[in-house]
């Protein structure tokens, strides 16, 4: 089996355009003007289109982008796993192709929150502010583990999911994209529900070697952080694993977010209730561009 998605430049993108960056093609669509430039790094198995709600909302301010890492959406496929130094490369590189100066304020999803970080890390004098939305952190290898006897029951659900996948699916992406415009809509439906296991090929990249990068990768930049803690249980979550063991992980990474922010001088770890992890910036989308849109004024306010 191919390791990464298959994916067809020879089809129209939905939004924006593509650029050439290390022999690939690689989709960016930015809108907006003014800086610093807010760039959104997806989260595992989802795509710069999934965050047009919070790009349409933040094109009022400033410039904002949204793009699809190699091997996802509209770009062209690569090997899976990769480190975080070669993703954040590529994005460095895409930027300057497409035109987009620094410094960036990065917005990261998930697994594109621990890319955010290793980005400061790795060019702090680009970065201007840095916001997110339930990151990855090495803290999770000491997250609370499923009890042996759930398993079975986890097993039970996954296959039961499988079987009926895509009913599930485009109903919860129908919801959760129902302000985005029809002709975008259809074609980020129809992309999830041939891709559904990018996010767990993806999800490769969530290993030892990854956290040691951002462990042994330097210290942050002395910019406005805000960390955003996903309270609620996922939907899509919820359908596997028990909801007491999900509790237990909200209350552990809301924890963790807490120090971590805390050791950053202009760090801060806010509470999103009502609001699950695969999609808090819709879910909470107000509290998402208040987030963003705080550390733009802070990051505006130290520059002068």
């Amino acid at each position: 089996m191919n390791p990464s998605l298959p994916v067809n430049t020879s089809k129209p993108v939905p939004i924006g355009r593509t650029y050439e960056v290390q022999g690939r093609q690689l989709l960016l669509h930015s809108e907006g003007s003014g800086g610093p430039a807010v760039v959104m790094l997806p989260g595992a198995g989802f795509v710069g289109l999934d965050y047009w709600n919070i790009q349409k909302e933040l094109a009022r301010y400033t410039t904002c982008v949204i793009y699809d890492r190699a091997g996802t959406g509209w770009s062209d496929s690569v090997k899976l796993p990769r480190s975080a130094g070669e993703v954040i490369d590529e994005l460095r590189q895409l930027l300057h192709v497409s035109g987009i100066q620094a410094p960036y304020l990065l917005v990261g999803h998930s697994l594109g929150g621990i890319y955010a970080r290793r980005y400061a890390q790795q060019y702090p004098e680009e970065v201007s502010g840095i916001v997110m939305l339930d990151p990855v952190h090495e803290g999770f290898r000491q997250a609370p583990k499923l009890k042996l006897r759930h398993i079975p029951r986890l097993l039970f659900n996954m296959i039961r999911l499988l079987l009926h996948y895509k009913p599930f699916f485009r109903q919860q992406f129908a919801q959760v994209l129902s302000t985005w415009p029809i002709p975008l809509r259809d074609r980020l439906i129809d992309y999830h529900l041939r891709s559904l296991l990018l996010s767990f090929r993806e999800s490769r990249n969530l290993s030892s070697e990854l956290y040691e990068e951002v462990v042994h990768g330097g210290d942050m930049p002395d910019v406005p952080l805000i960390v955003l803690t996903a309270m609620a249980i996922d939907p899509m979550q919820a359908v596997i694993m028990p909801k007491p063991f999900l509790n237990k992980t909200i209350e552990f990474k809301h924890n963790l977010y807490t120090v971590f922010a805390k050791s950053i001088p202009h760090g801060e770890n806010r509470a999103l209730h009502h609001a699950g992890h695969s999609w808090l910036h819709v879910d909470r989308q107000d509290a998402v561009i208040q987030a963003i849109m705080d550390v733009l004024r802070q990051s505006r306010s130290l520059s002068n």
